[in-house]
C-alpha cells in the first residue's frame, strides 16, 4: 500500500461566504474539511493524507493524527495540487489521489474502487452524467448536446504518481483539475461511475444547516373494565382500557408531548384542554395528526423516536410489530426509525397490580434551514 491522498483546501470560497472559508463551516455536524480527513483516514488506504491549505493556524488547532501533514497553499488550484505532489515525492509514492475539499459526501467504498481501478491505468477518474438540458454556445450560436455524452467529473481522481508528477510539471496556466493534463496530453483516462451524493459545494445554498432537538413526553392512565385499550393508535387485546377524557392512548400521547418538548410548544393539554367537551372520547390519532402536520410544514424531519412502554401486561414483545406499524402510518415514519420497549415494574405499585399503564418517549427531530 504505497496510496496518498491530497486535499485541496487553500480556496477561499468568495462565492459561498466572503467572510470565512468554506471548508471551515459546518456541515452534518462537523466542519466541511473534516468530512474528507476522516473518511480517508477511516479507510486505511493511504500512508499519509496531505491538506494544502493558506489557513495553517486554524488546521493545527484540530490535532490531527501524525499521517497527516498539512502544508502551505499556492495561489491557484493547480500551484497547490503541484506544491502537494512536490511534498510527496521524497516518499517515493506509487499512486495519488487529488481531492476537492469542498466535496464532502464522497464515499471509503469510492476510494477503494478508484485505487483497484488504478492498477491496469494511469489516471482513474469518477463522473456521473448530468440530470439537465445542456447547451452549448460558441460563435453566436447555440447547440444541443447529447446528456449520455457529457462527463460531469468528480474528485477524488487517482493517478499513478509518477505520469501526474511530470504533467504537472510541464504544465502551464490554471487547469480545471487533474485529469485535464492527461486529457491534452492524449494519455488515456478511466473513466468510473461516480456518485450522485458527491456534488461541489459552491454557493452556500448548497448546503442546508441542521439543528437538532430533543423533547422528552410522558403520560399514565388508570386501567378500568369494559373499555377498549388502544397503544400506538392500535386496539390491543385485554380485559382493561385505559381511563381518560379520551381514549387514554399513553403512547400516542406521550408522542405528541415529546414533539411539542422538542419544539419548545408547551403540552398537550394546551391543545388538547381536558375540560372541553369537544374532546370528550376523541381518538388520539386525531390528536396526533395536527401536531405532526405543523412539525413537517415548520421544516422538520424525525430522526429517530425511542418507547418505553411501562406495564406488566399486556407483553409488548408479542404486540411491538403491530404497535410499530401504525405509529408509522399514523406518522408518516419509517418503521426503522421507530423502537419500542416494554419495561415491567416488578409488580410493584398501580402499574405492577395492572390498574395502570404509563408511557414515556423521547424523540430527536432535525430543523433544516
Amino acid at each position: 500500500m504505497n496510496n496518498y491522498f491530497v486535499i485541496l483546501a487553500a480556496g477561499k470560497g468568495k462565492r459561498f461566504n466572503k467572510g470565512k472559508s468554506k471548508q471551515f463551516f459546518n456541515y452534518k455536524n462537523k466542519e466541511i474539511i473534516d468530512h474528507s480527513v476522516e473518511k480517508s483516514l477511516n479507510s486505511r488506504l493511504f500512508k499519509k493524507i496531505v491538506v494544502v491549505s493558506n489557513e495553517l493556524n486554524q488546521l493545527k488547532k484540530k490535532n490531527y493524527p501524525q499521517s497527516v501533514k498539512i502544508i502551505k497553499g499556492g495561489k491557484e488550484r493547480s500551484d497547490s495540487s503541484l506544491i502537494a505532489l512536490k511534498f510527496i515525492k521524497k516518499f517515493k509514492p506509487s499512486n495519488v489521489l487529488i481531492h476537492d475539499a469542498a466535496r464532502p459526501d464522497f464515499s471509503i467504498k469510492l476510494l477503494k474502487k478508484l485505487i483497484s481501478k488504478l492498477k491496469n491505468n494511469k489516471a482513474v477518474v469518477p463522473f456521473i452524467y448530468s440530470k439537465d438540458s445542456i447547451k452549448y454556445y460558441s460563435q453566436n450560436q447555440l447547440f444541443n448536446l447529447n446528456r449520455k455524452k457529457v462527463l460531469l467529473t468528480q474528485t477524488p481522481q487517482a493517478f499513478k504518481y509518477k505520469d501526474l508528477y511530470s504533467l504537472s510539471l510541464k504544465k502551464k496556466g490554471k487547469i480545471p483539475d487533474e485529469s485535464t493534463l492527461f486529457i491534452d496530453n492524449n494519455y488515456k483516462v478511466n473513466f468510473i461511475k461516480g456518485e450522485n451524493n458527491n456534488t461541489k459545494i459552491t454557493f452556500k445554498e448548497d448546503v442546508k444547516s441542521s439543528k437538532i432537538f430533543f423533547g422528552i413526553g410522558f403520560d399514565i392512565h388508570r386501567l378500568v373494565k369494559n373499555k377498549k385499550l388502544y397503544l400506538g393508535g392500535e386496539q390491543i387485546p385485554f380485559h382493561s382500557g385505559l381511563q381518560g377524557h379520551s381514549d387514554g392512548d399513553v403512547i400516542l400521547h406521550a408522542i405528541v408531548d415529546a414533539i411539542l418538548g422538542a419544539q419548545q410548544k408547551k403540552d398537550i393539554g394546551t391543545y388538547f384542554p381536558s375540560n372541553e367537551s369537544k374532546f370528550k372520547n376523541i381518538r388520539s390519532p386525531k390528536m396526533l395528526k395536527p401536531i405532526i402536520e405543523n412539525l413537517y410544514k415548520s421544516n422538520f424531519l424525525i430522526n429517530n423516536l425511542d418507547i418505553n412502554l411501562i406495564c406488566q401486561n399486556p407483553k409488548v414483545s408479542k404486540y411491538r410489530n403491530r404497535i410499530i406499524n401504525s405509529i408509522s402510518n399514523l406518522m408518516n415514519l419509517d418503521k426503522n426509525k421507530i423502537n419500542l420497549k416494554g419495561k415491567t415494574v416488578e409488580k410493584l405499585g398501580l402499574i405492577g397490580k395492572e390498574k395502570a399503564i404509563a408511557c414515556e418517549v423521547i424523540i430527536s427531530i432535525i430543523k433544516y434551514d
